[in-house]
């Protein structure tokens, strides 16, 4: 990321000084509330295509999942095209746009009856499975709002935090970011999903429709206030460069003295440079000075066969951080399989709160947000200063440590979550020895201390993640922090998918019918891959080697 001096030389006029910092923030946040409103079709999504569209229960978990994680991909996509070609501001009201044609599509589906097959009566077995053009459209619905979700919500991401200059600005710009963030999808998990589920799909797709426009408009009023940062390029393109050139050069013996490699600009005193690192050598050879490499006023002549140590260095900073940024696949895909599955398992269980008022089975998923942001609060501000004064230690957790405890909290979820199914299954099929009679079933808050520990979990991996990529990537990428986080959990969304399909498809654990299956077996399952997991990220760990002073980093995000 570029300094305070560079940003303000592009960004500063004279007559422009009330541009950006605080005067763009209230237009961002109210951007993001209305974002996070708009979001109430997803947290539903696997009820609505159960109840609207007939489809089988673990399939419509596997379209929920697979929708989840295409939102969470794209964003990486839309930075590259931010970055290289339109810049943030009109990737983000065309994402806007294709947003609410989604949404317009999704609305239809829910009022117009022949968009959708006749709905299933309670308990019959002759239910009408959608037509292929009612499929179509529904599928062209989650596209369209997909694409509209993933190119907006991490894309205003940046674009606000690139108002501010000062480090300290930025932190709290996140802070109030993602505290907004967590309070829409509080009011999304709850009073929309039960506007769903209790009054009509129609006036719940309506309220995320207006959500979104009002956002659209909060958004384009505010652009009188905004900074626009010009596409710089993305430094993808350098890293190409660095493989297309060593492999190109593979023949020619690598130097140890420094002037036989290019610095680009920074020629002016050898004494300042330091000499390619040792790890991933074959690399070095692409910054390896030839001749005709170098025209006579220093420029490179032939860009795809000579590159700057610098460009080689950030190539090898994202090789090596490559496994560390695996382990967090592995880590978020039970995440994903759970959020599936701990609706399937809400629908099934008592959910009555008081007369005339049912919880929404997916308004479970709430208490993952509520303990999440409990954790962050708690722990960062009393639980680990207090620790601190008690045992004398003067330094915060890393980085790495702090996913690491992410990565214990997540294996007891999956094994509390096995348990907990047990003992739901087993309810759920106990009858009255005399009359035969089901007693009843289990009540949803058993499923609480599971998604409670989950959400604990997120408190030290995510952001443990977050700083840990911002702290490492090299300075061309620092706006691909937020992004990665994404990729991971687009990627795991993807792979909880296919776990769940091969468990479909080698065992009888999963069918329509959960009360017929063996669900504590899949989380049993993940408990194993989660130890296997914490392994080999304590290898990885162990190996890696911090690039920065990490305590002075975290000194400077905790300020």
């Amino acid at each position: 990321m570029e300094n305070s001096g560079e940003r303000e030389a592009l960004l500063l006029t004279p007559n422009d000084i009330k541009r950006g910092s605080w005067n763009a923030f209230p237009f961002f946040i109210g951007t993001v509330v209305g974002l996070q409103l708009a979001g109430g079709w997803l947290s539903n999504l696997i009820v609505y295509l159960i109840d609207e569209f007939n489809i089988n229960r673990i399939d419509a978990a596997q379209i929920s999942s697979i929708v989840s994680g295409t939102a969470t991909l794209i964003p990486v996509a839309a930075a590259v095209v931010a970055d290289s070609f339109l810049g943030c501001f009109s990737v983000i009201f065309i994402s806007f746009i294709i947003y609410l044609l989604g949404l317009i599509l999704l609305l239809l589906t829910a009022t117009l009856d022949n968009l959708r097959p006749n709905r299933c009566e309670n308990g019959s077995d002759s239910c009408v499975p959608p037509s292929s053009f009612q499929y179509a459209v529904v599928y062209v619905s989650l596209a369209l709002t997909t694409m509209g979700l993933g190119g907006t919500c991490y894309t205003i991401t940046t674009m606000g935090a690139s108002q501010f200059s000062s480090p300290k600005d930025r932190n709290r710009y996140f802070n109030w970011y993602y505290f907004t963030a967590y309070v829409s999808s509080l009011v999304t998990s709850t009073g929309i999903v039960y506007i769903e589920d209790n009054l009509s799909w129609a006036w719940g797709f309506s309220i995320c429709l207006a959500a979104n426009m009002v956002g659209l408009a909060i958004f384009l009023i505010g652009s009188r206030y905004y900074y626009f940062v010009k596409p710089q390029g993305s430094p993808f393109m350098g890293f190409a460069r660095v493989i297309v050139a060593s492999v190109r050069k593979r023949k020619i013996p690598i130097s140890s003295q420094i002037t036989d490699y290019y610095y680009g600009d920074h020629v002016g005193d050898n004494a300042l440079l330091e000499a390619p690192t040792l790890c991933l050598r074959s690399l070095n050879r692409a910054a390896l000075k030839t001749e005709g490499g170098i025209q006579e006023n220093g420029t490179i002549s032939k860009q795809w066969k000579l590159c700057t140590v610098q460009q080689v260095e950030d190539l090898k900073t994202l090789i090596q951080i490559l496994p560390l940024w695996s382990t967090a696949i592995l880590l978020a895909t039970p995440i994903g399989i759970q959020m599936s599955l701990s609706v399937l398992q809400a629908l099934t269980m008592d959910r009555q709160m008081v007369e005339n008022v049912r919880i929404p089975a997916a308004t479970m998923l709430v208490f993952t947000f509520i303990f999440t942001a409990l954790s962050l609060g708690l722990f960062d501000h009393i639980i680990w200063p207090v620790f601190k004064k008690v045992t004398w230690i003067d330094r915060d957790l890393t980085p790495l440590q702090r996913i690491g405890i992410g990565h214990v909290f997540n294996v007891a979820s999956m094994a509390v979550s096995a348990v907990v199914e047990s003992k739901r299954r087993a309810i759920a099929w106990y009858q009255e020895p005399e009359s035969g009679a089901n007693v009843g079933s289990m009540s949803v808050f058993w499923l609480v201390p599971q998604l409670a520990l989950v959400g604990i979990a997120e408190a030290f991996h995510y952001p443990g993640q977050i700083s840990l990529y911002y702290q490492e990537f090299p300075n061309g990428l620092k706006s691909m922090a937020t992004a990665m986080i994404s990729l991971i959990i687009g990627m795991a969304f993807y792979l909880s998918g296919a776990v769940i399909e091969i468990v479909r498809s080698v065992t009888d654990w999963l069918p329509d019918d959960i009360n017929n299956g063996r669900l504590e077996n899949v989380y049993w399952v993940l408990v194993v891959l989660g130890v296997f997991n914490f392994g080999y990220y304590a290898l990885c760990s162990w190996i890696y080697k911090y690039k920065n002073n990490v305590h002075d980093h975290m000194e400077e995000v905790l300020e």
